[in-house]
C-alpha cells in the first residue's frame, strides 16, 4: 500500500518500521492425527520462513519467535539462539529431510498424502499466507485446501476449536505479560489450540514478577525454548509496517514495539 500512496500522493513522507504482528501456525492438538506430536513436529520443520517474507511481505519482514527479536522487539531471543529452535535453522532442505522421515514413519508417502483443510479468515491480510503454507506442506506429503471463513465467523470457530490447521496472527509486545498469559496460559480464552503446560504457566508467572530485566529475559527465553520444543503454534514471520504522512502532519510518533501505544495522537498538529 505504501507504493500506491506514494504514486497517488507524491508529496507523502513514507517509511517502514518492524511490524509487531506475526503469523503463526495453529494446529488442533486434540484432533487426530494431529494429536500425534511427531506429526506436529514434521509440520513445524517444513516451514520456509524466508519464502513467506519474500512472497507475502515483499521481502520486508523479520523472523522471530513468540516474542519479537531485536531490534524490533525488546524481549525476544537473539538471532544466534533463534536459529537453534526446531525449524528455524536456515537450511530449509535440511530441516525437511527429518520431516519427511517422520511422515513416512506415520505412513504418508508420495503416493499417500495426508489431506487437510487450512482455515483462514476471508480477508486478504489473513488468507494470503495460508496459500504459501499449503504449497510448502506438499514437500512433506500433505495436501492442503484453503478454507476461507467469513471474518464474523472466523474467531468464534477457532475459539471453539472447530478447525484442523490454520494460519492465524497475534501481536508481540511491547511487554510479554499479556502475550504469554492470553495466548499460552492454561485455560485462556485466546489459547486457540488448548495448549496447557503447568511448568510454562509457572515460568510465565515468574517472569511477570521479575524486576531485573536481564533475569527476566533469561526466564522469557526459557519459555521460548519450551514452546518451540513442543511445537506450540510456531511463529512463521513478522511483516514490517509501512506508514505515510503528509508534510503538514507534525509531531506524529510511530511506535516500533506496539500497535497500540501513541494511537491517541494528542500531540499531533497540522501545519496547514
Amino acid at each position: 500500500m505504501v507504493n500506491d500512496i506514494m504514486s497517488q500522493l507524491p508529496d507523502s513522507i513514507c517509511d517502514e518500521a518492524p511490524g509487531t504482528i506475526n503469523r503463526l501456525l495453529i494446529i488442533n492438538r486434540d484432533k487426530p492425527p494431529f494429536n500425534n506430536p511427531e506429526l506436529r513436529r514434521a509440520m513445524s520443520l517444513s516451514i520456509d520462513r524466508h519464502a513467506f517474507i519474500d512472497i507475502v511481505a515483499q521481502g520486508k519482514g523479520e523472523i522471530g519467535g513468540v516474542l519479537q527479536s531485536p531490534p524490533g522487539g525488546l524481549w525476544g531471543l537473539p538471532p544466534d539462539q533463534l536459529t537453534q529452535l526446531p525449524g528455524y535453522a536456515p537450511d530449509v532442505a535440511k530441516n525437511r529431510t527429518p520431516a519427511r522421515q517422520i511422515m513416512e514413519k506415520l505412513g504418508y508417502r508420495p503416493d499417500n498424502h495426508l489431506k487437510i483443510e487450512v482455515s483462514a479468515s476471508d480477508i486478504r491480510f489473513y488468507k494470503d499466507p495460508p496459500v504459501v503454507l499449503i504449497d510448502q506442506l506438499k514437500e512433506i506429503y500433505i495436501d492442503g485446501e484453503l478454507e476461507a471463513i467469513d471474518s464474523t465467523r472466523y474467531y468464534p470457530k477457532i475459539m471453539r476449536q472447530e478447525y484442523t490447521v490454520g494460519l492465524n496472527l497475534h501481536t508481540s509486545g511491547p511487554d510479554p505479560d499479556p502475550i504469554l498469559d492470553l495466548f499460552y496460559g492454561c485455560g485462556s480464552s485466546l489459547n486457540w489450540d488448548g495448549y496447557c503446560n503447568k511448568e510454562v504457566d509457572q515460568l510465565i508467572g515468574q517472569q511477570s514478577m521479575e524486576a531485573d530485566p536481564a533475569r527476566r529475559k533469561q526466564i522469557l527465553w526459557q519459555i521460548e525454548h519450551k514452546l518451540a520444543k513442543e511445537d506450540v503454534r510456531p511463529i512463521v514471520f513478522y511483516a514490517d509496517r509501512g506508514y505515510c504522512l503528509r508534510p503538514w502532519v507534525k509531531n506524529e510518533m510511530v511506535n516500533s514495539n506496539s500497535i497500540f501505544n501513541g494511537a491517541r495522537r494528542e500531540d499531533v498538529w497540522l501545519d496547514k
